[in-house]
């Protein structure tokens, strides 16, 4: 698949097919992690694929009451839980340098936009959830201090086709020199 192509026809999926993922594909989304930018190489993300049904079960009963995505926790086929080690990325010599603080959202989310693109370009759906109690999640998840669990993205090949949203054109969006 050509890389505008995915970018263009990649939706939030919900709904999977009950069908298992190989390790080869789930190798190919690793490795579209393994290669995202991020601040200075620091490459602070960690995935956690959740497996175990009752986790999975646990992690649910964190999503955000009316959230599509809800059911999707425990039915996709593949489940990953982005977390970023902190104070890493936007950072030198221990010390923040960016007016934001720590770029470790800007980093995941370049990460997870790979995985997304890759599973997409592999055949796969995926949705990101954040909307969701993150620090219960990262109970759920075991999670060490030192990290933030940043978003849930279940994975599965597609049991639905959804239509492209409306889009903004680079004419309501692209400034020339100034805002």
């Amino acid at each position: 698949m050509e890389l505008m192509e995915a970018i263009r026809e990649r939706r939030s999926i919900r709904k999977y097919e009950d069908k298992p993922i190989s390790q080869e594909v789930l190798d190919q989304l690793m490795e579209a992690v393994m290669w995202s930018p991020s601040w200075a190489n620091t490459q602070c993300w960690e995935l956690v694929k959740v497996d175990d049904p009752a986790e999975r079960e646990a992690l649910q009963q964190t999503i955000s009451k009316g959230n599509p995505a809800t059911k999707a926790i425990v039915s996709a086929p593949l489940l990953f839980a982005l977390c970023a080690r902190l104070e890493s990325s936007g950072y030198y010599n221990q010390k923040v340098t960016t007016k934001f603080g720590d770029w470790f959202m800007f980093d995941l989310g370049l990460a997870c936009q790979n995985l997304c693109l890759a599973g997409h370009g592999l055949g796969l759906g995926s949705v990101v959830v954040g909307l969701f109690d993150h620090d219960a999640a990262a109970k759920v998840v075991g999670l060490p201090a030192g990290h933030e669990l940043v978003a849930l993205v279940p994975m599965g090949y597609p049991a639905q086709q959804m239509k492209p949203p409306k889009r903004r054109q680079p004419e309501e969006f692209l400034r020339v020199d100034k805002f």
